[in-house]
């Protein structure tokens, strides 16, 4: 795994991506590849909600295993509805092996991970409760 090199995603911004309880940002340049070459097809914005996590988040925290997040290898996208199922479409054909969904309440977003070293269940999707 490599850090992200930001000037070859023409898309995103780093700070996009950045944990919003430490600063850090450790996203890998593998993930971002991947998220680069959906949200090219896409051919429209997408309003990360979460990038990198650090260890000490308090999402993170709550956590038995640190998720996918504390890699630098997932991000949540906003979103709901008719864009929903089009990410969903993109997300498999550009190779995200672990995919959450969250359509409930205010919070609609859509989870793309890549991690895939035996300590998550990949290939999954999951729904958030």
């Amino acid at each position: 795994m490599s850090a992200a090199r930001w000037d070859e995603y023409p898309n995103f911004a780093k700070h996009e991506f950045t944990c919003k309880h430490t600063g850090r940002n450790n996203m890998q340049h593998e993930f971002m590849e991947k998220l680069q070459a959906l949200r090219t097809e896409y051919g429209k914005s997408m309003r990360i909600t979460s990038g990198f996590r650090d260890s000490t988040h308090p999402v993170e925290r709550t956590k038995s295993i640190s998720g996918a997040h504390t890699s630098g290898l997932a991000c949540d996208i906003a979103c709901s509805g008719a864009e929903a199922h089009r990410l969903l479409e993109l997300a498999f054909k550009h190779g995200f092996k672990r995919i959450g969904v969250n359509q409930k309440g205010g919070a609609r977003f859509i989870h793309l991970d890549i991690v895939d070293d035996g300590r998550l269940p990949s290939p999954t999707v999951w729904s958030y409760p």
